[in-house]
């Protein structure tokens, strides 16, 4: 299970992009609300109902954490405790973790990033401490998979999907979702 974790004002593209490739390629993926109700309100106003609230999942089983960019959404993220935790329980069993475009500075404000490869949204970079800022369209360093912006996140999806059911699968899907078009 990949749980995508949701705070008002959250990218639309980044989350819904990657969780989208996701589930196309038949990984499961859990949407969860941060905030006090399941509706969760987008950075350009989509309302998205979330699967689970924070509280109500068991997150030892987790595959894969992964958080959306976005303002204020990234920053709701860095600033939620409960969420931090289940963070750093998630990296202490090595297991992987993603996050896109403001995102991974919640990582970073953890000291998680420390000697890791990673991109985020230009601006941001000072919030990875101790990363390797790379300015990628993608980064993926051990247990961390990290994206530039929205523009980064159906890739994004694909470095997931190519890590869970390997490159072939993550190809096809590139191909049949017209991808490799652009």
């Amino acid at each position: 299970m990949i749980y995508a974790f949701l705070a008002d004002g959250f990218e639309d593209v980044e989350a819904l992009g990657v969780i989208d490739v996701c589930r196309r390629a038949g990984l499961e993926v859990k949407t969860v609300s941060i905030m006090p109700t399941e509706v969760v309100e987008s950075a350009h106003g989509v309302r998205v109902v979330a699967d689970s609230m924070l509280a109500d999942n068991d997150y030892t089983g987790a595959e894969m954490l992964f958080l959306p960019g976005g303002m204020p959404g990234a920053q709701h993220l860095n600033d939620c405790e409960p969420l931090c935790e289940v963070i750093v329980a998630h990296y202490k069993a090595g297991k992987p973790l993603a996050a896109i475009c403001a995102a991974p500075m919640v990582y970073g404000n953890l000291s998680l990033l420390k000697g890791k490869r990673a991109t985020c949204y230009p601006g941001f970079e000072q919030f990875l401490a101790g990363a390797d800022y790379t300015a990628a369209l993608t980064e993926q360093d051990g247990q961390f998979f990290t994206g530039k912006g929205p523009a980064a996140a159906l890739q994004l999806g694909y470095d997931i999907v190519a890590h869970f059911r390997g490159a072939n699968i993550a190809e096809a899907l590139k191909e049949g979702m017209m991808y490799n078009f652009i």
